[in-house]
């Protein structure tokens, strides 16, 4: 046990992280094996300290929960899907069905997998089951000659060849980022339908402070990812620790308590492991992201331009199911895009994709939408 009186520097021994030399990799240094610790670790450690300066039980608390998640038993899941395209690194995923494809983009932040996350907590399990048929699109691990993939490239190279063999006009659901894309990739295609959850399109909705922080936080990272050809994914991680500090540490607290083997805790255990797992973003996308999205507002202001095309979901004329939450602290409900049938939401950025709630706030009516759209 801890007795909280330790510096942040007296943890670094237990506390497991790794940090590979950049050499013989293709974009950035790929791990064999999940870090099983929150990344970047130095700065979750200098939060946990900062958050707990006044309670040392709690700050023992935080530091147990840590230590136990790190070394947590994890069993690998198999995939469970056919890989039936692919595009650079990138590869589209059929988990099976027959009638029209729905296709299920995620972010570029953090891997895909937040959508079929395990056999009992699956978005994509769950519309599969209820005879949907359902792909999802894995970006991958972005290569050295990628360095200058911008979110357009991201369509226009990746997401559209992807699709390009599909047999009719699919339905393209993107989360987060994902949503903002899948956006541009219907107004350069056929699609049936489109479907937008908690992606960000008018970055002027964001809170002034947070986004001010992201941009400052994006002003002292550049000049490293410019030397490096990538964001890593740590940069991104950090933006989000620093909207609500707080909470990033709570929750390392409450697993403490929690007993091993448990569904609460083993949901835990997979939902940090995404959080803290994921590729780099290349060096031009995350310019587009922090400077024409955040910084600029191209896609809010109407000045977006994807493949030629001035990207506005509101103008689109294929049915549109906008899912927006009203607590998502990620991507706040005033940064929605404008238009389509409003599905609203009371659930965080994440627990909506996965939270105990997000059957019955997200994936029931979801399924309901799409199945509706089939008939159509």
């Amino acid at each position: 046990m801890m007795t909280g009186s330790e510096s942040p520097e007296d943890f670094e021994a237990f506390a497991i992280t790794s940090t590979p030399a950049i050499e013989d990799i293709a974009i950035a240094p790929k791990h064999d094996a999940p870090q099983h610790g929150p990344r970047p670790l130095p700065l979750f450690l200098d939060i946990l300290w900062k958050e707990t300066q006044n309670d040392t039980v709690f700050r023992a608390k935080a530091f147990e929960g840590l230590k136990k998640y790190q070394w947590a038993k994890r069993t690998k899941r198999e995939l469970k899907a056919a890989i039936v395209a692919t595009a650079g690194s990138a590869r589209l995923l059929h988990y099976g069905g027959a009638g029209r494809p729905i296709i299920f983009v995620p972010s570029l932040i953090n891997p895909h997998v937040v959508l079929d996350l395990s056999d009992r907590n699956s978005l994509i399990g769950y519309l599969r089951e209820r005879g949907l048929n359902v792909y999802l699109v894995d970006w991958g691990f972005p290569l050295a000659e990628d360095r200058e993939l911008g979110l357009a490239e991201h369509v226009t190279q990746r997401l559209l060849p992807l699709l390009a063999d599909l047999k009719e006009p699919p339905v393209l659901a993107g989360y987060c980022l994902g949503g903002t894309m899948t956006a541009a990739a219907c107004a350069m295609m056929e699609t049936s339908a489109l479907v937008m959850i908690a992606a960000p399109w008018d970055f002027d909705g964001f809170p002034p402070p947070d986004r001010e922080r992201i941009l400052a936080l994006w002003d002292k990272a550049k000049p490293m990812c410019e030397r490096l050809g990538y964001v890593p994914m740590e940069v991104l991680q950090s933006g989000f620790w620093t909207l609500d500090p707080g909470r990033t540490i709570r929750k390392y607290a409450a697993f403490a308590d929690m007993p091993e083997g448990f569904d609460a805790a083993n949901a835990f255990i997979v939902v940090e492991d995404w959080a803290n797992e994921g590729a780099p973003l290349t060096y031009a996308a995350g310019c587009d992201l922090f400077e024409r999205l955040y910084g600029a507002n191209e896609s809010g202001k109407g000045q977006w331009q994807v493949g030629g095309e001035m990207i506005d979901p509101a103008g689109l004329q294929c049915p549109f199911l906008n899912v927006i939450s009203n607590t998502d602290h990620i991507v706040p409900a005033a940064s929605a895009s404008r238009g389509g049938k409003e599905l609203r939401l009371d659930s965080g950025h994440v627990g909506m994709i996965v939270g105990g709630r997000a059957r019955e706030q997200l994936w029931t009516p979801l399924a309901e939408w799409l199945l509706e759209s089939n008939r159509r």
